[in-house]
């Protein structure tokens, strides 16, 4: 019996670095991602997703929500990359999994993929709160717009949406234009006004509401018009990424392969834009699109190319940092005309924008300012959509020697002209008062 447990200890050590295997800044592929699933028939309902996830190499590890042995990590490491919970019924994760474990999961730099329905437990609607975004408290509530809707929608009641108003990002995106409307038929959320790192990604048209669409309004929904978010993003100061969708149906692949016809447009598509929506949005949230890699921080004397330990004020500097983006399947070089760098010590002494020279090299030249103490080289880049850089170099700056000032300085020529004039004239009151009678 000890040696048994000996071998299964043995095995487990060998095993967990595999296992353990996590996003990696300069490896972001061969991830593995666990879906928790409300019912394992969603595994067919939804498999246009799934497959899509598959064919760009994610490992997906499909388990019910309440799988009494769902863990996210083992012996304190992460078993696994990205999370999707497709279970937003569920009122209690099985195993060691809660709100504050994936809280957690975040916390470490990893990704979620949230989606709700008209059935949205607490535990969900807790886990959405705490990425910035708000639910309708109202448990039966659904968006309804009686001018944005899907015509091809025989219930009446105007609950499927046909959403067209999208965030203005190529990053979050792609490149490529969605030309059909997003089928959406779900619950309504809100923004946190107090957290400026969720954004809309999907909004509902301004005739838009949420209330319960099989009974009359007895007063004001709390929800209205382009307030309210269909689908949201986050990306946190550690750059992981969330996505929260109010419809579960949005997935699926039912409004996958359904016609749209938005009311009141003459436009009839025979496709709706979810697959392209969902897709380009996954690999967002995966890090496929907008992931930013900045390599060391260099900088010499002009005409120089090692880097001093100490600069002397008024030197004349270069400076360089080499920015990479992720394209899904290689490092190409990043372009971009707003990247800058702070020479920093308390507060920004120069401030200079980069050039580049197009194969991800940002570049410049300054004059050190006439202060000497420590300074900081800073880098800090935030811009829709991309992975924030935040980069920083100390280097210290120190004054001139006593011999390295010039022997005499033009700009002191009044002072010692007013010495010597002070000495002459001392020269010649002393000897008009000894000689003078």
């Amino acid at each position: 019996m000890m040696n048994l447990s000996r071998s299964v200890a043995l095995i487990s050590l060998f095993l967990l670095p595999l296992l353990s295997f996590s996003f990696s800044v300069d490896n972001p592929t061969g991830r593995r991602v666990l879906v928790l699933l409300e019912d394992l028939s969603l595994k067919s309902s939804h498999s246009i997703f799934f497959n899509t996830l598959r064919s760009r190499g994610f490992d997906l590890d499909f388990k019910l929500a309440e799988d009494s042995n769902l863990a996210l990590q083992r012996y304190g490491q992460y078993l696994y990359d990205g999370l999707i919970i497709f279970a937003p019924s569920t009122e209690r994760f099985g195993g060691s999994l809660d709100s504050k474990s994936i809280a957690d999961f975040v916390d470490s730099g990893r990704d979620v993929v949230l989606s709700a329905d008209t059935s949205a437990s607490d535990l969900i609607r807790g886990i959405a709160t705490e990425c910035g975004v708000d639910f309708d408290e109202d448990s039966s509530a659904m968006v309804i717009d009686h001018s944005s809707f899907s015509v091809s929608g025989v219930d009446g009641d105007h609950t499927l949406i046909a959403a067209d108003d999208l965030v203005k990002s190529d990053v979050i995106l792609g490149k490529n234009k969605l030309e059909a409307p997003v089928l959406f038929r779900g619950v309504a959320h809100s923004l946190n006004p107090t957290n400026n790192l969720v954004l809309k990604v999907l909004s509902a048209s301004p005739s838009a509401y949420s209330a319960n669409p099989s009974s009359k309004l007895s007063s004001p929904p709390q929800l209205t018009g382009s307030a309210i978010s269909l689908v949201s993003v986050m990306q946190a100061r550690n750059n992981a990424r969330v996505v929260i969708s109010g419809s579960l149906q949005m997935f699926s692949d039912k409004l996958f392969r359904s016609g749209v016809q938005k009311a009141g447009s003459p436009n009839k598509y025979e496709k709706s834009g979810n697959e392209q929506f969902v897709t380009e949005l996954s690999k967002w949230v995966f890090h496929e699109r907008g992931h930013l890699k900045a390599g060391s921080l260099v900088h010499h004397r002009v005409g120089e190319t090692d880097e001093p330990a100490i600069y002397r004020i008024k030197d004349d500097l270069e400076f360089a940092v080499e920015i990479l983006e992720w394209s899904g399947k290689s490092w190409e070089p990043y372009v971009a005309d707003d990247v800058q760098v702070q020479f920093y010590m308390m507060s920004p002494y120069v401030l200079k924008t980069l050039s580049t020279d197009k194969k991800g090299l940002f570049h410049t030249s300054f004059k050190v300012p006439d202060v000497y103490g420590v300074f900081q080289f800073k880098v800090e880049y935030e811009k829709l959509g991309y992975t924030t850089l935040s980069l920083s170099k100390q280097i210290p700056v120190r004054p001139y020697r006593h011999n390295e000032y010039e022997r005499f300085i033009p700009t002191a020529y009044p002072y010692y002209g007013a010495c010597f004039t002070t000495m002459a004239g001392f020269f010649v009151f002393s000897f008009v008062y000894l000689y003078h009678k």
